[in-house]
């Protein structure tokens, strides 16, 4: 190929790639939009931990959020547990409980949130969210939780990040 044609081939090369890109960043701002207190920010890094999201469509950001999602549900289970491992008081070793109990089930709903979006259908948007709204009820209700018990919530950290996460994969899927 000689150095007329490379050219041309080149700038597509780069046109799709920053139009890919954009389809991030329009899904952040327009995110953002409607969400000013997440930011864009925290929407763009939150996509950073899947390569995929650079080169993904909306439906593939709404895919690997829901991904990413069941995956943070998973990590902070495993916290649960090694917390319990080793907290004496029994208030907060029956918060732990519920809590873990509350991120097993969102762990089985972002499961189901990730095959409904996938799906690409109409019904699969439907159970997407559904499931979502689900998962995204687990946080509060386990810092609720411990507020009942009158002891401070060692999960505060997890269940906002987890809030904010829910939060994004939510509203993507529901505008596709």
């Amino acid at each position: 190929m000689g150095p007329s044609r490379a050219l041309p081939c080149l700038v597509l090369l780069f046109l799709l790639s920053s139009s890919r890109a954009s389809v991030l960043e329009d899904t952040c701002k327009s995110f953002t939009a409607g969400n000013p207190g997440i930011g864009y920010d925290y929407c763009i890094k939150f996509f950073q931990a899947s390569k995929d999201s650079a080169t993904a469509d909306k439906r593939g950001l709404a895919v690997i959020a829901s991904k990413l999602t069941g995956a943070a549900a998973k990590s902070i289970g495993k916290h649960i547990q090694a917390l319990k491992a080793s907290e004496k008081d029994k208030h907060i070793r029956s918060g732990l409980n519920d809590c873990g109990d509350l991120y097993s089930q969102a762990v089985d709903l972002l499961d189901v949130a990730a095959k409904g979006v996938t799906a690409g259908t109409p019904r699969g948007k439907l159970d997407a969210v559904a499931n979502l709204s689900g998962a995204l009820v687990s946080p509060q209700t386990c810092e609720d939780g411990f507020s009942e018990l009158g002891v401070k919530s060692p999960l505060s950290a997890e269940d906002s990040e987890f809030t904010k996460e829910v939060s994004i994969a939510l509203v993507i899927t529901n505008s596709l």
